[in-house]
C-alpha cells in the first residue's frame, strides 16, 4: 500500500521541519532541498512535501533561515530595456534558471537609466541579496560597477558589458553576428549598405559597427560615414532613418540593422515610401526574436541563444556567490546566420521587365 502523508498532533504554530518530514514520510534533509527549490528533489516527492505543509498550513521562515546560512536565495536582475523582445527574451532565461536552482528574483527594468540601476543595486543590497546579474544601462561606468566588489555583491553581466569593470561577463560575440550580416549583404552583390541603429555608449553598439567596417574592409569596400546612423534602437527611428538615407545623392540599396526591432521599422519605412523590403531594398536585423520569422516579408538576421545565455549567466552567478575570490570569467557565446527573404535575391538575379519577343 503507498505511504502517503501522515497525521501529526502538533499545533500550527509549534511546527518544526521535523514534523513536516515525518508527516510527508521523507527525511528532513529532502524537506529543507524541497523548500530551497532544489533541483535535486523527484518531482513527486516534492508535490508530496507540498501537499503536507499545505495540510499542516506549514510557512517557510525565510528569514530565520537565511540568518542561519548567510544566504536569502534572491538574486537581482537589471535587465535595461524590457519593451525590447530580446530583453524580454533573455530576461525570461535567466528567471527560469534561476528558479529552477532554488532561487528567487527581484526584476529591475532600467529604462537605460543609470540612477535608476544605482539605486536598484542599493536595494538589493538593503534586501541581502546573494548577487546580481546586470545588462548595463547606456552610460554606465566602471566605477558604479566598482563599488559592487566593495560591497561584496557577486555580479555577473550579460550581453552587454563595461569595460575595465572587472565581472564576470556572459554574452554573444555582436561583432561577428554583424560581420555575418554586412558580409551577407555584399554576397548578393550590395556595396552601399547603412547601418541603422545602435549607440556607442554601449558594448553592442561599438562592437556591431566594429564588425560593419571590418566586414567592408575586407571586401575592399570604403567606410562611408553618411551611411551610419546611430539612434536609440526603435521601430520609430529606424522608419526615420531609413527615410533620411534614401534622401541621400547616393543612397543605399541595403541597410545592415543593430537590431531585428529596428529593421522592423526600417521594412515600415520603406513601404511608407512605396518601396517593398526584400524585393527592391534588402534588409537584415540582429538577435532572431520570434517575431522575426513571422514578418513579412521574414527577416534575415542573426540568431542569438538567449535560453544558453540566461542559463550560462545563472550558473556563472551561482559559481561566483560559491566563490568570491575565484578567477574572472568571460565566456561568449557565437552567433548564427538565419538567411530568409528581407535580404532578397542577388542584385543581378532581381526580376527585371520581360522583354517583348519578337514579332509582337
Amino acid at each position: 500500500m503507498a505511504s502517503g502523508p501522515k497525521p501529526t498532533g502538533r499545533t500550527r504554530s509549534r511546527l518544526t521541519l521535523r514534523d513536516l518530514a515525518e508527516h510527508a514520510g521523507v527525511s528532513p534533509a529532502t524537506v529543507s532541498l524541497v523548500l530551497r527549490k532544489s533541483p535535486l528533489v523527484a518531482e513527486k516527492t516534492r508535490e508530496r512535501v507540498v501537499e503536507s505543509m499545505r495540510t499542516l498550513g506549514y510557512v517557510y521562515n525565510r528569514g530565520a533561515a537565511s540568518l542561519r546560512t548567510q544566504r536569502t536565495h534572491t538574486v537581482g536582475v537589471a535587465i535595461n530595456e524590457l519593451a525590447n523582445p530580446y530583453f524580454a527574451e533573455l530576461t525570461a532565461a535567466i528567471e527560469r534558471a534561476l528558479n529552477r536552482m532554488g532561487y528567487s528574483v527581484f526584476l529591475s527594468n532600467s529604462a537605460e537609466d543609470t540612477a535608476r540601476q544605482d539605486q536598484f543595486i542599493d536595494t538589493m543590497r538593503e534586501y541581502n541579496a546573494d548577487g546580481i546579474i546586470i545588462c548595463p544601462a547606456a552610460g554606465t561606468t566602471a566605477k558604479a560597477l566598482h563599488r559592487l566588489n566593495k560591497i561584496d555583491m557577486p555580479c555577473v553581466q550579460i550581453s552587454r558589458y563595461v569595460r575595465d569593470a572587472k565581472l564576470d561577463f556572459a554574452g554573444n560575440d555582436h561583432r561577428r553576428g554583424m560581420v555575418l550580416t554586412t558580409e551577407h549583404l555584399i554576397s548578393l552583390g550590395h556595396r552601399r549598405i547603412a547601418m541603422v541603429g545602435g549607440l556607442d555608449l554601449i558594448s553592442t553598439g561599438w562592437e556591431r559597427r566594429a564588425g560593419y567596417a571590418e566586414a567592408l574592409a575586407a571586401h575592399g569596400i570604403a567606410l562611408d560615414e553618411k551611411l551610419i546612423i546611430h539612434t536609440t534602437p526603435t521601430r520609430e527611428n529606424g522608419a526615420e532613418a531609413i527615410k533620411a538615407l534614401l534622401k541621400l545623392p547616393n543612397p543605399p540599396t541595403a541597410a545592415a540593422c543593430f537590431n531585428d526591432v529596428v529593421a522592423f521599422g526600417v521594412m515600415l519605412g520603406l513601404r511608407q515610401l512605396g518601396i517593398e523590403p526584400g524585393r527592391d531594398f534588402a534588409v537584415t536585423g540582429c538577435d532572431d526574436i520570434r517575431e522575426a520569422a513571422l514578418w513579412s516579408p521574414a527577416l534575415t538576421t542573426v540568431a542569438i541563444d538567449t535560453t544558453a545565455m540566461g542559463e550560462l549567466a545563472a550558473q556563472m552567478l551561482l559559481d561566483r556567490i560559491a566563490d568570491h575570490k575565484a578567477p574572472r570569467r568571460e565566456t561568449v557565446l557565437e552567433p548564427t546566420l538565419v538567411v530568409r527573404a528581407s535580404s532578397g535575391q542577388p542584385i543581378n538575379d532581381r526580376a527585371r521587365p520581360a522583354r517583348r519577343s519578337a514579332g509582337k
